[in-house]
């Protein structure tokens, strides 16, 4: 599936405020927990606990808050589909960059290790 340009601007526009409570509830829907919703979103942005409540007392826009991320450098290994797109054929790279933070928040709802989610190699001892 082909995001529009307004699709595009959509996801510019929307803030993180709006959404997180939607992440928490799908999180401890299916019995994970907002901490563990919390080490996923630090995972792939660098964001701390009080730097999270900032963004979203701030009603940062998605823009916003990819921009002063840090992305983790492991990123790109997150692939799939998610609400219809294909996650590495996004060619808009905050879409991109939504819709990684959507896939992680899928898969730590559906149940899946921590160690998986984070793209971490449990055999790695760095």
């Amino acid at each position: 599936m082909k995001a529009s340009s307004e699709h595009h601007a959509r996801m510019a526009k929307m803030t993180f405020a709006s959404v997180y409570p939607h992440y928490v509830t799908k999180v401890e829907k299916k019995g994970r927990t907002r901490e563990e919703l919390h080490r996923v979103i630090e995972w792939l942005t660098g964001y701390g606990e009080d730097r999270l409540q900032t963004i979203i007392a701030e009603k940062q826009t998605f823009a916003t808050f990819f921009r002063d991320a840090r992305l983790n450098p492991n990123a790109h290994l997150i692939r799939g589909v998610i609400c219809g797109y294909r996650i590495e054929e996004i060619d808009n790279p905050l879409t991109q960059q939504v819709r990684y933070l959507d896939k992680l928040v899928d898969e730590l709802a559906r149940g899946r290790k921590m160690d998986k989610i984070l793209r971490e190699d449990p055999t790695d001892a760095t």
